[in-house]
């Protein structure tokens, strides 16, 4: 496990670095009341995709985390990446059901079930048979996870960006709709 020390220390440092940015552009955004009426609304259905953007960042800094424990056996290993795996298939059938609601005013797009539905799935999935199988092929599990580290740090990445650019789009049109006078009554946005 000693050769693969600096990858886990780089991804898990990356994916702790990125939560943190990813909670102060959402916190930036709310306190500066960029996010108002119709936009804080949508807000509110898009936790569908914020939430689990910290949750992937923060399932990759676990896990990288759990690589590095010194002293590590092999059956401990495969239990709590067996059970991370569960539990990440857990979370991403929850999400799946509110996705599927649709109730939040936002039909996703394509990209949006593939980042947030497919490759979740398929990492989290991947993460619960390495488990299962880390006791009898541990050097291709080790590469398994190492990719399933790196997926689940790509997807928040992904993620996160489109986070950025939502936030960044509904602030430029709620204040062209001002410009306009389209704000609806005074006080309240559209």
């Amino acid at each position: 496990m000693t050769d693969w020390q600096s990858l886990y220390v780089m991804l898990g440092s990356s994916s702790a670095a990125l939560t943190g940015l990813t909670f102060v552009v959402i916190t930036i955004s709310a306190e500066r009341g960029d996010l108002t009426g119709s936009a804080l609304a949508r807000l509110t259905g898009l936790r569908v995709f914020i939430t689990p953007t910290a949750v992937h960042f923060c399932a990759a800094l676990w896990l990288s985390a759990l690589m590095c424990i010194p002293g590590q056996t092999a059956l401990t290993l495969a239990v709590l990446l067996a059970a991370t795996g569960a539990a990440g298939l857990i979370y991403c059938a929850a999400l799946l059901r509110r996705m599927l609601a649709s109730s939040f005013g936002y039909n996703p797009f394509l990209s949006d079930w593939i980042w947030n539905a497919v490759l979740p799935v398929t990492g989290y999935l991947a993460l619960a048979a390495t488990g299962l199988a880390l006791p009898y092929e541990p050097a291709t599990c080790l590469y398994a996870v190492s990719g399933v580290v790196l997926l689940l740090l790509f997807i928040g990445i992904h993620n996160a960006w489109d986070v950025v650019v939502w936030i960044t789009t509904e602030r430029h049109a709620h204040r062209e709709r001002q410009r306009r006078g389209d704000g609806g009554p005074k006080g309240v946005s559209q």
